[in-house]
């Protein structure tokens, strides 16, 4: 069995096969691109399988039993979902807290800048809103904000800052990862993924974000710990449900606008949202309808607008919290805390006025004794601060997304080397199989397969197949076959079956059976509306799509060698994407898969993070933990020693497996390596 790097030309089971050679051949063209499934059926399926998998309300029988099930939610969310890798270790780091400048004009409260770190190297800059009234302890707020390039100077956001001061209440007014002063490409959301890919939590840097904030609240004098409130519109109404619910420290919360369960987003396509708010596993330990009822019975007013035209319409996010929340609220003998407000003025996604005073009587009935609030608005817009005026200065080499994931990828793949000799080899390959597996969670997805349509032309036959797998998935696939085949080639590639027609010419005439397919998210298996947001859902659920491809591949060649027992079976690929999961599939695909043939490969998973890639352009590559145990040379060893022939490597594909070649002599099999 031989490996070998070649330019243009591939050795499958000893053919040689030219596979660059443009393909004008109408015929295959037209049945490549011939749509088998349709549309709509991708969606169809990702919709349904995610709705089955998000958990639902327990049964409520007594306070006791939903205090059991709430500290084993926030204990699983911690541990399983927000502080997992590295993410730990810097909720247990000794951060820092600089204070600069102080804005002292208005006669009743002064304005403290300040930067924080919320993990080592990553400064936030907020504004501590100071009232000068000597009163004894008052209440403080941790005002977050969302997706507003403004970030912490948004006219509504300081207003609400300054209404809460004018009244004597401490008021925090923090940067979010993102925007305002963090508005840089490394801070993009979507980029947080590359600490997931590392096996940190990406989540981990916007929960730190808030849990710090409140740790400045806890520790200013004038704050009253047991009357700390937490609020913000949209990305900060989801900041504020997340940890009002997971911090027992904030007493009264009033996200705005800013989050749905699971199953209402599966459904409502706006609301789908960022990486932080679909973030890995999260609905295997809870849906947001269990964050919502976690709140109970402290006081929680869910704020929502009437004819939002962004996301989180009231009609279809409000009711199911309330449901779910509702029976949690009465068991504590609570209800009135539990409250809701609907904006119709002006009613689309805002923090104005209306949605402001909703939140001030939240503070006079439950902060203050009754009567002796003022719940009007008493801000003024001449009490507003330029962006430059709030101005804080931070670090020239401030840390971010990218920055944090080239940190943590150093030291990557951990504890993996390759041993010698081949029983530590095997031994290895055992490990690192269930190793694998843990990560990419591949599920076991049998082959039912149906027919759609035949016909053949120029003496090759045609057959159009709904591959249906596992009882969830449907995977088109196009077969192409003579009346004489030495083998089986699936193809599959990055831009979908519909682009592999030159491949398919090529293997189709040296002999080979050809099998187009396209796997989840790719071609006509793509998901028509907020593709990646429901990829990022899979992997909320449990899910891993980049299992879910390799398991299909798995699940396609065991159905091959069934039907065509006794003829190898080898996959083909255009571009990195497919060819890792390709990869994947050949190391624990058992004996349904001869060999490999990959063409664009990458040479590193680190890759990913020194290209800066973002999980809404390739959102399987960010699987969480790979790289933290695996590299493609690990990947390359857990294959052997089936044959892997790899198309125009790259110099990096070559300098990475330059050890492969004894490898594989531990199999008895060969590996060659050239340029």
């Amino acid at each position: 069995m031989s490996m070998r790097f070649c330019s243009g030309w591939v050795v499958v089971s000893g053919i040689l096969v030219m596979v660059s050679q443009a393909d004008g051949e109408t015929t295959l063209q037209e049945w490549l691109a011939r749509p088998v499934i349709g549309t709509q059926l991708p969606m169809d399926e990702v919709q349904k399988f995610t709705e089955e998998h998000i958990p639902r309300m327990p049964e409520l029988s007594s306070v006791r039993a939903w205090e059991r099930h709430k500290r084993r939610i926030r204990k699983q969310m911690f541990k399983r979902v927000i502080f997992r890798g590295e993410a730990a270790k810097w909720r247990r780091s000794k951060t820092r807290v600089v204070w600069t400048d102080v804005i002292d004009e208005d006669p009743t409260y002064s304005m403290k800048k300040l930067r924080y770190e919320v993990v080592p190297g990553l400064w936030a800059p907020a504004i501590l809103y100071l009232p000068k009234s000597d009163t004894g302890q008052v209440p403080g707020v941790l005002n977050v904000n969302g997706h507003d390039k403004e970030g912490k100077a948004v006219d509504y956001k300081q207003l609400r800052c300054i209404n809460q001061v004018k009244r004597g209440m401490v008021a925090l007014n923090v940067e979010w990862v993102g925007m305002g002063q963090l508005a840089s490409a490394n801070y993009l959301h979507y980029r947080s993924n590359q600490l997931d890919l590392c096996g940190t939590s990406g989540l981990s840097v916007f929960y730190l974000a808030m849990e710090r904030g409140l740790d400045i609240l806890e520790d200013c004098d004038k704050v009253d710990r047991k009357r700390i409130a937490v609020t913000g519109l949209s990305g900060g109404g989801w900041q504020t449900i997340m940890i009002s619910s997971l911090d027992k420290r904030v007493r009264l919360s009033d996200p705005v606008a800013g989050y749905s369960s699971f199953r209402t987003r599966a459904r409502f396509l706006t609301d789908l949202g960022d990486s932080e708010q679909t973030p890995v596993d999260m609905a295997t330990v809870a849906d947001y309808t269990h964050l919502t009822a976690l709140r109970a019975p402290r006081p929680t007013l869910l704020t929502f607008n009437d004819s939002d035209d962004c996301c989180f319409a009231s009609d279809h996010a409000l009711p199911p919290l309330l449901e779910a929340a509702k029976p949690v609220f009465q068991l504590y003998g609570q209800p009135k805390s539990l409250r809701f407000h609907r904006n119709t003025d002006p009613g689309t996604h805002n923090f104005e006025k209306d949605n402001r005073l909703a939140l001030y009587r939240m503070f006079g009935d439950f902060f203050y004794e009754k009567g002796s609030f003022n719940a009007e608005e008493i801000a003024k817009r001449s009490d507003l601060k330029t962006k430059d005026e709030l101005y804080v200065p931070l670090p020239d080499d401030n840390a971010d997304f990218n920055t944090l994931a080239f940190r943590l990828m150093e030291s990557l793949p951990r504890d993996n080397k390759l041993p010698r000799g081949r029983f530590s080899a095997l031994r290895w390959q055992s490990r690192a199989r269930r190793q694998l597996q843990q990560r990419v969670r591949i599920p076991e997805l049998t082959v039912v397969s149906e027919l759609v349509h035949q016909e053949s032309k120029n003496g090759i036959e045609a057959s159009f197949w709904k591959l249906k797998m596992g009882g969830h998935w449907t995977v088109p696939a196009v077969e192409l076959a003579q009346k004489e085949n030495t083998g089986t080639v699936i193809l599959v590639g990055d831009g979908g079956k519909k682009t592999l027609v030159g491949k398919a010419r090529s293997f189709l005439a040296s002999g080979f059976r050809v099998l187009a397919v396209d796997p989840f998210y790719f071609g006509e298996s793509s998901i028509a509306q907020k593709d990646f947001l429901f990829a990022l859902l899979l992997s909320s659920v449990g899910e891993r799509p980049l299992g879910i491809q390799a398991g299909q591949l798995i699940g396609i060649s065991s159905w091959i060698k069934k039907n065509h027992e006794g003829t190898p079976v080898t996959i083909a690929t255009q571009g990195s994407r497919s060819s890792l999961f390709a990869l994947i599939a050949a190391g624990l695909g058992g004996q349904s898969i001869d060999g490999l043939v990959l063409h664009g490969s990458m040479g590193s998973l680190k890759e990913i993070i020194e290209n800066n890639g973002s999980v809404d352009k390739t959102p399987e590559l960010f699987c969480f933990g790979l790289l933290e145990k695996f590299d493609i040379e690990q990947l390359v060893a857990l294959a052997a020693p089936r044959s892997i022939e790899f198309i125009q490597p790259t110099a990096r594909l070559v300098e990475e497996l330059r050890s492969i070649e004894k490898w594989y002599s531990y199999f008895g099999a060969e590996f060659s390596l050239k340029d």
